[in-house]
């Protein structure tokens, strides 16, 4: 039986089908959509595929609305079940601290589940603590020590609102075309840089943190449509996770069917 993972956020829809659901399955297919044209999903990718989803599990953060258009195409085109993760004071190893477990999104809960799982799987003899990083339309930075406790995290805006608000709020600066300096010396290059900069000064102070919390090096996961961004940034020794909310939903899922 094929599963299909939906992860609605704040500008596109991702969608993966696999071949069962449980971390660590084999990926069917995959795509995604700007959430302009959710209403296209069966007509430009679903109804044309080789495996038919029998169940599904997904986030979401983009609103009821948008939830619902979603919801029409899965029971209309394979008479699916919608499910919604919602997040909880415990799921998938994970004990959730956030002051209001239930406020904390849906789609952070599912990347910071999908990377505790994936530090279990490579550190089966001993798992380190986790610093699970999302890079989208704004970036999430989450601390998850050893134990599996979700200890908190920073929200902060994405590469896009950052130059988005400077060329709104500034006058004469652009969003920038430039080239990620140690000193630029120009300013297409400077906003790049100072971008880059911020995102990656975020994480690096959230490790340190981390460690010194826990008492030994994390690891840092990162993720999201923008995380190549990052990778040049010699300073984040990251572990590049395609699809990490995937994995997170493929961990619930398989607490779901057991």
């Amino acid at each position: 039986m094929s599963f299909l993972v939906i992860d609605i956020g704040n500008t596109r829809l991702k969608w993966g089908l696999y071949a069962t659901p449980a971390p660590g399955s084999e990926l069917l297919a995959h795509g995604a959509v700007v959430l302009e044209d959710i209403d296209y999903l069966w007509d430009l990718y679903w109804k044309n595929l080789m495996h038919k989803p029998t169940a599904m599990l997904g986030c979401v953060v983009a609103g009821e609305a948008i939830k619902r258009r979603v919801e029409e195409q899965l029971v209309e085109g394979w008479g699916l079940t919608p499910r919604w993760v919602s997040s909880s004071k415990e799921a998938g190893g994970v004990i959730n601290s956030y002051e209001h477990p239930q406020r904390l999104g849906s789609d952070r809960w599912a990347a910071i589940i999908g990377a505790r799982q994936h530090a279990l799987r490579t550190h089966p003899d001993h798992v380190p603590p986790v610093l699970a990083v999302m890079v989208g339309t704004a970036v999430t930075v989450d601390a998850v020590d050893a134990a599996g406790r979700f200890l908190g995290g920073l929200i902060l805006p994405g590469f896009g609102l950052m130059y988005r608000a400077l060329e709104s709020g500034t006058a004469g600066l652009k969003v920038p075309t430039g080239e990620v300096r140690d000193f630029p010396t120009n300013t297409s290059d400077a906003l790049m840089s100072g971008g880059t900069d911020a995102i990656a000064g975020a994480i690096e102070r959230s490790l340190r943190r981390l460690q010194a919390h826990t008492g030994e090096p994390p690891l840092l996961i990162m993720s999201g449509g923008a995380v190549s961004r990052l990778s040049h940034v010699i300073e984040l020794p990251a572990l590049v996770v395609e699809n990490l909310i995937f994995e997170g939903l493929l961990t619930l899922a398989s607490a779901i069917t057991e």
